[in-house]
């Protein structure tokens, strides 16, 4: 449904997020006769935008009270699988502006890992071709703030976003799908069906996809128009880690590992999808990495203390001990526990001979997984002062949990924060960064 469309209806509201905030200051501006009618909070929220009006209930009395509804609005965090659900059609702000705009000049991007920064990485190269972007969705900006604005659009599209949008981005990307947010999907199954169904939405005219990713190359396509990278003859990883394409170097990547040299190689072959042309090689000299994702903090002693609280799944952790070959590592991990499978991480830091920290609740299985060098810490103080008593010069302190943050902070950004300020607690003003 498109956003101009709801004038004159009667709409429920779930959540209090930065889309749903946008979504009420939009219809209040534009859609004068359309209502906010019920809106829906699992915890107290101050949303004078939303609950303006508006009958204010809990989850417990949400069917009864969206009944009369024509339409739900849902933050993306609000799973369209939940019972309360069943009888009202659902989207989300920014499946209301990609259908507003029919998606055009937009390429939606999404992956298990790696999305935002691939998302940022084209957003940044196509500004440097003096062109124009627009970054949103899922980073950046709520989509619907765009209304106004025919730029080329760069939105990055999370599996709540997508599970119930209805057009498509003019470009589709996906770069892996790996398991994840069981919870909100209800089964690995459905996840996957819900990611991948970007590629084969209506109004999608062309994809891109990872070479190296045969469940994407697999799923149903909405077009056979396809670019690949992650091999050649696409953008991809040589073997001394530049991204490459016939004979063509593109960088240097100022990004740790190999897979953000795929992100970025990805990032190039959206750039050919929307016809725009190459930037010069050094035009990532400037990029900024997104915060918590491979971020180094501190430095002090020889040793390197990393964030990368964004991690929360033990793929993303790998990908992060790879990040740094060579190098003795001391990983901190462990977290809220979503039915996370460590055989495949235990074994790839045991093959390193890394040392672990392993926090509640998922410690005991991640510590099981890796064996001897692995033992459990109580709370996040006391694994980074374990982790301090135990570098020697060279190490890499890497905070990569595998595992959400919600049994101890408020999101991966306070973990996040509060591992940098660890970090920094522990020397002088004189030995830090």
């Amino acid at each position: 449904m498109r956003f101009s469309a709801l004038d004159g209806l009667t709409i429920g509201v779930w959540g209090a997020g930065i889309e749903t905030r946008s979504f009420a200051r939009m219809l209040r501006e534009r859609l004068p006769r359309a209502r906010i009618a019920v809106v829906v909070l699992e915890a107290p929220a101050d949303a004078p935008e939303l609950t303006d009006g508006a009958r204010v209930v809990d989850a417990a009395g949400a069917a009864e009270a969206l009944r009369g509804c024509d339409l739900l609005v849902r933050s993306p965090g609000v799973s369209i699988y939940r019972p309360e659900l069943a009888d009202i059609p659902t989207t989300t702000p920014t499946g209301l502006w990609m259908a507003e705009r029919e998606g055009r000049d937009v390429i939606g991007i999404t992956a298990t890992k790696g999305k935002s920064t691939t998302a940022k990485l084209t957003a940044h190269l196509i500004a440097k071709t003096g062109r124009r972007v627009l970054l949103g969705g899922n980073i950046g900006r709520p989509a619907l703030d765009f209304l106004d604005d025919d730029a080329l659009a760069v939105i990055e599209l999370s599996s709540y976003q997508i599970a119930d949008l209805t057009t498509g981005p003019s470009v589709a990307m996906v770069s892996n799908v790996y398991p994840e947010h069981l919870q909100w999907h209800g089964t690995l199954e459905r996840y996957r069906e819900d990611k991948l169904r970007l590629l084969n939405l209506p109004g999608v005219r062309r994809c891109v996809l990872n070479a190296l990713a045969p469940e994407v190359l697999a799923a149903p396509r909405a077009t056979d128009d396809v670019l690949r990278f992650g091999e050649p003859p696409g953008w991809h990883v040589a073997d001394d880690g530049a991204v490459t394409r016939a004979g063509e170097t593109f960088g240097p990547v100022p990004l740790f590992g190999r897979h953000n040299a795929l992100n970025v190689c990805g990032a190039l072959t959206a750039l050919e999808a929307l016809d725009v042309p190459l930037p010069p090689p050094d035009a990532l000299a400037d990029f900024v990495g997104l915060p918590h994702r491979l971020q180094v903090v501190h430095e002090a002693g020889g040793v390197t203390w990393v964030d990368d609280s964004i991690s929360t799944e033990p793929n993303a952790a790998r990908f992060a001990l790879e990040s740094f070959p060579g190098r003795p590592v001391v990983l901190i991990g462990g977290g809220f526990d979503r039915g996370q499978d460590y055989t495949a991480l235990g074994a790839a830091l045991a093959a390193r001979d890394a040392r672990v920290l392993a926090l509640p609740t998922t410690g005991e299985r991640l510590a099981a997984a890796v064996g001897a060098n692995a033992s459990l810490v109580p709370d996040l103080a006391t694994a980074v002062a374990r982790a301090r008593e135990i570098a020697a010069p060279g190490t890499v302190v890497l905070l990569s949990p595998a595992a959400p943050s919600f049994n101890s902070h408020r999101n991966f950004e306070a973990r996040g924060d509060e591992f940098a300020a660890l970090a920094r607690e522990l020397h002088g003003p004189h030995d830090g960064l």
